[in-house]
């Protein structure tokens, strides 16, 4: 059974985009468009190279915003103001999903490569404020990245979670690894399941994943 797997869990860490809402909202399409604008103006390169920028660098430093610190010098902060200037009222509260996170037992977290405001506005439009013991964005763990080992530790740390005793869920299979191998309980939240030796769990349910926590 899954409860099983999660018995002494005491420590809940959830990702923020796809993870905290259903992918199908679209929301990060938003955040895309905002990078690829935000690459145009400051490398002074067409759409489709700013485009193709932001994928070569998500997949070889994590985030858009690594590859452009690293490669450019990019001011982080700057950056992370403008691409989260988005349209939250595409976002739909859940009470379901707010009542199972609330009956988890210990403390539970946020964790995104997002920043800390950002999520704020997030975890609002969503009906989930309140519910969290702590709020982390990519600025709390000095704006390395997951799936960076040493940002995972960094947070973590900051917090004092009890990683012997905590799991993590997450959209994107990669930011799994390095909690799996901390000894996290791992719950890959996605409409298809990925096949890799550090996820422990799937499911495109988190509320009814949850719900088999109880």
């Amino acid at each position: 059974m899954v409860s099983s797997s999660f018995c002494g869990v005491r420590g809940w860490v959830f990702d923020l985009d796809n993870t905290l809402y259903p992918p199908e909202i679209r929301l990060f399409d938003q955040i895309e468009q905002r990078m690829v604008a935000f690459v145009m103006q400051e490398l002074k390169v067409d759409q489709a190279v700013a485009n193709q920028l932001r994928r070569d660098y998500w997949a070889t430093y994590g985030t858009t915003l690594a590859g452009l610190m690293r490669r450019h010098d990019m001011d982080p902060v700057r950056y992370l103001h403008d691409v989260h200037d988005i349209d939250f009222s595409v976002i739909a509260p859940d009470p379901d999903l707010r009542n199972r996170i609330s009956e988890l037992p210990g403390r539970k977290i946020v964790y995104t490569n997002g920043s800390r405001t950002y999520a704020h506005k997030v975890l609002e439009a969503r009906g989930l404020s309140g519910i969290f013991d702590a709020v982390y964005g990519v600025e709390n763990a000095n704006y390395q990245p997951k799936p960076e080992r040493a940002a995972f530790e960094h947070v973590f740390g900051l917090d004092g979670l009890d990683i012997s005793a905590a799991a993590m869920f997450e959209d994107d299979p990669r930011n799994l690894a390095a909690p799996y191998d901390m000894g996290m309980r791992t719950v890959h939240v996605a409409p298809a399941p990925h096949d890799a030796p550090f996820i422990d769990h799937h499911t495109d349910n988190l509320t009814g994943f949850l719900a088999q926590l109880s």
